[in-house]
């Protein structure tokens, strides 16, 4: 069957769009495709540095007919009905619909017969569609034209079954010609069939498929590497960045003055990486980056070349580096003869927020809290203290002026250089951890604290005025950093109630001006909570446990901070075992059931307590095995769960199944005898209470 041939020809399409834009075109065509009733084989499509192209194959040269019966309204219906009815079927009169009948009366049918169009003039439509709805997440026009693409759009080929596909856009014509590599080919290059467009671009020097240009870059760095003893720094962001940029990659080994290597290897590699692309290389007998560096050009040498052109390309890649590392080279050793103590006034003239004074402000917040939290993680208060306070003071440094990446990192460096503890400069460092899900959490005591008071001070602060996350936003990451200090204390089994760290927390010493404008956090705790109550519920959810699992474990649903979150967890991870056995899934029955005859007859009046039953009135052999059941599973769940064995907690409680079950087969609760009555109301109580005091299985849905 024929084949489609697609390529959309532009100036240069930045590398961090050319993936989704592949994606993008494939899925737009191939839905248009399939709404014209097509079903394409396969549809496949390639991005470039200069070009996005597709191709889809197994279509046929014609759409097929398509007949279709379209129910109408019933005869004698009134005429807007029927109007509308035509209008949608494409008729003209009724005269062109049939009547059938059914056990309601008669009513009109469109059958509808509409006849398959050429291929070819479907894919005109459809591609410029495409073109015209395409989600570039920037846009231009250019010239006169109304037409919109990332950067200029020179020439579309599109060909079906060998022919090019007829059509106009913006002024662009379709035809069989592209364009091969901007230094190698100067010439159009013509092609109507996917093999020779393959073919073509190679004679052209143009590497069509983005993934096989990786691949190349990735094996030839290494065998560049390998050849001399060393490991290439693997950077998957950067490999797929440079492959967006050459269409015909070249790699190449380069080498730079080993005095650079004083700097800290982040230092290199974000001179390397950022500035010019260039891969960092390792050398596995140091442990640490070598004065090597892999580059990748888009151009090889030319058939005329002199013997010395690779070695003249590569000095012109080195000294572009070596300017580039010359000027860290002056920025870190400046930065070095100011200690980090002194840059934390600095921070004074550097807002943290309007309404939330300076970044100096909130590092001596920080601190304070750091060292308030300290005994609860087992850090040093005198040394988390000092590590907040400093934490933040690398941002008015040189290097991380020019490299905002590098925020922490040269904080730990500046701080072991300048005779700073250890663990101090790894907090600096390690503080801003977790960044993204697949973060390690600081794991140091000292770390930990800094980490969970930066976090906090955060949610406390931007809470008070008023800038909370809304269902469409979350500019200031709030819910971010609620994740994190929730990972950071169930990682490193933390054992504090939240409530400790915001409740006892005292804004006053920001000063009478931000008091008059913040409202306290205590006038804002219960939505504080409620905010917290969901991102743990997110958290506890992303981690496997189920909806149902995670409301029943928090002990107080809405007000997290009274619990410890470790323990929550714990029982968490029991609980939500427990409810897959079927012990568990008959218990929430049982559960269930007693909670519905409660409800019902507290409408009636007050419930009897709990501690209400009487043993005298018990009458029927399952009232009296469920009770006797009850007082030994409640006295070992409880004693259970204050160990914190909760799976043994479950176990306790899975006792009940048959009791319970037994009970609400034989024994009518809704007695006509008032004592009874009350006293098997009582015994139900006694099984809720029975339950609560391991999980709300109230808050299960099932």
């Amino acid at each position: 069957m024929p084949d489609l041939l697609l390529e959309l020809f532009s100036e240069e399409i930045p590398a961090r769009m050319q993936q989704k834009a592949a994606e993008d075109l494939a899925r737009m065509m191939n839905e248009r495709l399939l709404a014209a009733g097509f079903m394409p084989e396969g549809v496949k499509a390639f991005a470039g540095p200069r070009r996005l192209a597709l191709i889809a194959t197994g279509l046929p040269a014609r759409q097929p007919d398509r007949q279709e019966e379209k129910k109408g309204p019933r005869v004698g219906a009134p005429e807007k009905a029927i109007e509308g009815f035509l209008k949608s079927a494409g008729l003209s009169s009724l005269d062109e619909c049939a009547i059938e009948s059914d056990k309601k009366g008669d009513y009109y049918v469109a059958r509808i017969h509409e006849k398959g169009r050429d291929t070819a003039a479907i894919i005109a439509e459809a591609t410029q569609a495409v073109i015209r709805d395409f989600p570039w997440p920037k846009s231009m026009r250019w010239g006169d034209g109304e037409l919109r693409w990332v950067r200029p759009l020179q020439s579309i080929l599109c060909c079906f079954a060998d022919e090019i596909v007829d059509f106009d856009i913006g002024g662009v014509p379709a035809g069989d010609a592209t364009h091969g590599h901007r230094r190698f080919s100067s010439a159009p290059i013509h092609a109507r069939n996917f093999d020779k467009y393959v073919m073509a671009l190679t004679g052209a020097k143009v590497m069509l498929d983005g993934a096989a240009r990786s691949q190349m870059i990735d094996a030839d760095a290494k065998t560049l590497c390998q050849a001399q003893g060393l490991e290439l720094v693997a950077d998957k962001g950067l490999l797929a960045e440079v492959a967006g940029l050459a269409e015909w990659p070249v790699v190449m080994m380069g080498a730079f003055d080993a005095k650079f290597l004083a700097l800290p290897d982040e230092v290199l590699t974000a001179s390397m990486r950022g500035h010019q692309k260039y891969f960092s290389v390792k050398d596995p007998k140091t442990g640490r980056l070598a004065n090597k560096f892999i580059f990748v050009a888009n151009i090889d040498a030319p058939a005329n070349a002199p013997k010395d052109w690779g070695k003249s390309m590569r000095a012109r890649y080195e000294r572009v580096l070596t300017a580039r590392l010359s000027d860290a080279w002056y920025l870190y050793r400046k930065d070095l003869q100011t200690p980090l103590d002194a840059r934390v006034a600095e921070l004074d003239r550097v807002t943290f927020f309007e309404g939330l004074r300076s970044i100096g402000d909130k590092a001596k917040r920080v601190a304070a809290l750091a060292k308030e939290i300290a005994p609860s993680v087992g850090a040093d208060p005198a040394l988390a203290e000092r590590a907040a306070l400093l934490a933040k003071a690398d941002l008015v440094t040189g290097m991380v002026y020019e490299f905002p990446e590098l925020q922490g990192l040269m904080g730990r460096y500046y701080a072991l250089a300048q005779g700073e503890d250890a663990a101090v400069a790894d907090a600096i460092r390690d503080h801003y951890l977790p960044k993204g899900a697949g973060d390690d959490v600081p794991t140091a005591p000292v770390s930990v604290a800094v980490a969970l008071a930066d976090r906090i001070d955060t949610l406390n602060a931007f809470w008070r005025i008023g800038k909370k996350p809304t269902g469409s936003g979350d500019p200031f990451a709030l819910r971010r950093a609620a994740l994190g200090i929730i990972r950071i204390i169930i990682d490193n089994r933390i054992r504090q109630k939240l409530a400790d760290y915001f409740d006892n927390w005292d804004y006053n010493q920001v000063g009478a001006s931000i008091e008059e404008r913040i409202e306290t956090l205590r006038q804002d705790q219960f939505d504080l909570r409620e905010f917290f109550t969901d991102r743990m519920a997110v958290f506890f959810r992303d981690r496997g446990f189920s909806y149902d699992s995670v409301r029943a474990a928090f002990p107080h649903p809405s007000d997290p901070f009274d619990g410890d979150l470790y323990r929550v967890f714990l029982k968490l991870e029991a609980l939500d075992a427990f409810l897959k056995t079927d012990d568990g899934a008959n218990l929430a029955a049982g559960f269930k059931r007693a909670a519905n005859i409660l409800k019902a007859e507290e409408k009636k009046g007050a419930l009897p307590d709990a501690a209400a039953v009487k043993p005298a009135l018990l009458q029927q052999p399952q009232e009296k095995a469920l009770h006797a059941a009850l007082t030994k599973a409640s006295s070992d769940a409880a004693n259970a769960a204050a160990a914190e064995n909760f799976a043994e907690a479950m176990s306790a409680l899975a006792s009940l199944r048959g009791p319970i079950d037994a009970f609400f087969d034989e024994v009518t609760v809704n007695a006509d005898d008032a004592p009874l009555r009350a006293n098997r109301l009582a015994l139900l109580q006694r099984f809720i209470a029975a339950t609560a005091g391991v999980a709300d299985l109230s808050k299960l849905e099932g």
